[in-house]
């Protein structure tokens, strides 16, 4: 099926062949498994119309949408990254001390 045809097609008509073209990409999937699956190209050729299919109502759904003006972005200066809250004295004294690294020539 080529993306004319596809694109003549009611939507809803489409929306029932994608259900159709899933179905039949299961069972493809299911013969590639067990070894019964004559032509591997196949599985190609239903993701391939598959996607078509989808691109295509999305396209119209996004035709259906108002059409929405595009504000310009303000550029605002970025708020500061958040520091990690101070230790408090009580905190700093509980933590365990850390060791010191002691050299060779120090024993």
């Amino acid at each position: 099926m080529t993306v004319k045809e596809i694109r003549e097609k009611e939507t809803g008509h489409l929306k029932e062949e994608l259900v159709e073209k899933r179905k039949h990409l299961f069972d493809l999937r299911s013969q590639a498994v067990t070894e019964k699956l004559e032509d591997p190209s196949q599985l190609r050729k239903t993701r391939k119309e598959i996607a078509q299919m989808q691109t295509i109502l999305r396209q119209r759904e996004l035709e259906a949408q108002p059409k929405q003006v595009k504000v310009a972005k303000v550029t605002a200066e970025k708020p500061a990254a958040k520091k990690a809250p101070a230790k408090t004295a009580a905190a700093k004294r509980t933590a365990a001390p850390k060791k010191k690294k002691t050299t060779a020539a120090a024993k």
